[in-house]
């Protein structure tokens, strides 16, 4: 019993010897297994099917460029991924709802940056238009107004299009792939989708009867992206993407998944090689011949440069001829002007006289009569009245009445310039005068020659101007002479005349700009335009003289006349005059 006791007592201590031993052996983990273990798991969110970029593949796994790129940073960084895939615009609620943690492929807005924080953009996306083969081809998005696109839900190019007024006209779909079937079935007009992804989708499922009709009318910035807030993840996402891009890593990435669908890359070391083979004879031959030919160059630049001094003498000779030749008839004309303007305004005034004699009559006469007509109007009804209603011409007539008053003044005036012009009279005005009144009673002058020229006719007046010496009238008639010309500038009625005045304080002087869209004025012609009888538009009646009065009346003011142009762009005039002077 003694020595059984014994043995039970041994194979206890054994036991327990054991048992302590293997409670203070060390555990042997690896450090890796540890890390991996305790690191938190990043869910990445992506698109189902958005092909090359994401999607998933037959086997319902993550593919794609982005995740390839995802992978890869993941690795260099040392953190742990789980992609979770779905529906673009659940993927995109789900980021801000944070059951994602991360996109890793969304276009750049300044829109969605109230929301999220965008990594740089690892590729750029551009965009093009679909159609079905046979659809009228089209070179931009604003060419889609009116026409139903099919785009697909909150993607980048539905929000562009929503924003620019096109919302109208979109068709949703929850995918691209679902988007070009739409298209293919005969259903909408255009589709607008990534360019790659488009044309993935078009050769997988083989769309033979759809068409790339207008590439890259929209390139956009491709990035990961998180939930504002949450830049320190984002900050990790980058910086393993500046790794890649570095190690070659990302390159190799994009070439696999991208490169096969973007136009070959020209070898340009083959190209250098074979290039020179083929051009280093030719440039020897060339080197030779272009030795031998500066030879000859040489002196035929010297006999050249010889007759060309010969014909530049002669020509300066026969230009100062013409300049005397031209003086000369110009005094003869002006001698002969002096003559028959006397005769000329004492013919035109006579008429012209009486018109402004019986005017105020037949202004009193219609006064009177309206009375009757109105009593007629009111008791039978409308009538004609010189072939038109009744009615129309009750407010016409005084207007057609005071227009020929208006014109018949403005005969007197231009005949009384004429005479000034003739005898140039150097006297200056002292009527105070007010310049945007002046100005506006010109523009009510000429508002039929504006109406029949042009469609966009813009004046400014300043709201207070100082005073100047003067008389209204010349004045008036600068104006209208500028106004006029403008109006004969134009090519069609979509081009515009500009007007605007304004006090320059500086200077003590008031100024109006004149600006018009026309033709322009030719630089060799800029500085004869103020010359007796110098005309550009003799062929369709004109004179020459309305520049050159103009100028002698602003000159009499002790203001300046000033002309700049470029041809094909259109004139611009200032006319500066002095203000009053405060006493």
């Amino acid at each position: 019993m003694p020595g059984r006791s014994y043995l039970i007592v041994t194979v206890a201590s054994l036991f327990l010897l054991t048992l302590l031993f293997l409670c203070a052996a060390p555990v042997h983990v690896s450090a890796e297994e540890l890390t991996t273990s305790s690191k938190p798991v990043i869910i990445v969110g992506g698109d189902r099917d958005y092909p090359p970029y994401e999607f998933l593949d037959k086997n319902g796994q993550p593919a794609g460029y982005n995740v390839d790129l995802t992978r890869a940073i993941a690795d260099v960084m040392g953190m742990k991924v789980e992609f979770r895939f779905g529906g673009w615009s659940e993927m995109r609620n789900a980021l801000l709802d944070g059951s994602v943690d991360v996109l890793q492929g969304i276009s750049y807005s300044e829109e969605r940056t109230r929301t999220l924080s965008f990594s740089p953009p690892h590729t750029i996306i551009n965009h093009a238009i679909f159609a079905r083969r046979g659809t009228r081809p089209v070179n931009s998005l604003e060419e889609l107004r009116g026409k139903e696109i099919i785009v697909f839900r909150d993607g980048i190019m539905h929000d562009y299009l929503k924003s620019h007024g096109f919302a109208s006209n979109l068709v949703m779909t929850e995918t691209p792939a679902d988007a070009l079937r739409l298209l293919a079935s005969g259903r909408h007009d255009y589709a607008v989708l990534a360019m790659l992804p488009g044309m993935y989708i078009i050769r997988e499922h083989h769309l033979t009867n759809l068409v790339l009709i207008a590439k890259s009318i929209s390139t956009q910035k491709y990035c990961y992206a998180v939930k504002s807030g949450n830049e320190e993840l984002l900050a990790r996402f980058n910086e393993g993407l500046a790794i890649l891009k570095k190690t070659g890593r990302y390159q190799e990435i994009y070439d696999q998944w991208l490169g096969v669908l973007e136009p070959p890359k020209v070898a340009w070391a083959k190209v250098i090689r074979y290039g020179a083979m083929v051009m280093g004879p030719l440039l020897l031959i060339l080197a030779g011949t272009v030795f031998w030919s500066r030879t000859l160059q040489r002196q035929v630049a010297l006999r050249t440069e010889e007759l060309a001094l010969e014909v530049s003498e002669r020509k300066r000779t026969m230009e100062e001829l013409k300049q005397h030749q031209d003086k000369l008839i110009q005094a003869d004309k002006m001698a002969s002007l002096g003559i028959l303007v006397a005769g000329v305004a004492h013919e035109i005034n006579n008429p012209n006289g009486l018109i402004l004699l019986n005017m105020p009559i037949l202004k009193e006469v219609y006064r009177d009569a309206g009375e009757i007509l109105d009593d007629r109007y009111r008791d039978q009804g409308d009538f004609n009245l010189g072939g038109l209603p009744y009615s129309r011409m009750r407010d016409e007539v005084p207007h057609l009445l005071e227009e020929m008053q208006e014109g018949a003044n403005r005969i007197r005036r231009i005949v009384e310039e004429l005479k000034n012009f003739a005898r140039r009279d150097t006297s200056a005005a002292t009527d105070v005068v007010d310049f945007n009144a002046v100005v506006q009673a010109a523009v009510r002058l000429v508002d039929s020659s504006l109406h029949s020229s042009t469609n966009r006719f813009e004046a400014r007046y300043a709201p207070t101007i100082p005073p100047i010496h003067g008389n209204a009238q010349r004045i008036e008639q600068v104006v209208v002479n500028l106004l006029l010309n403008a109006c004969q500038s134009l090519p069609d009625m979509e081009h515009g005349i500009f007007l605007t005045t304004f006090h320059d304080q500086a200077a003590g002087t008031v100024v109006l700009k004149l600006t018009d869209e026309g033709g322009g004025i030719a630089p060799e012609h800029l500085a004869h335009l103020t010359d007796p009888f110098f005309t550009t538009k003799r062929e369709t009646g004109g004179t020459g003289l309305g520049l050159s009065v103009s100028s002698t009346i602003v000159n009499d003011h002790g203001g300046s006349l000033e002309f700049g142009s470029t041809p094909g762009v259109g004139t611009t005039v200032t006319l500066t005059l002095p203000c009053c002077r405060r006493t």
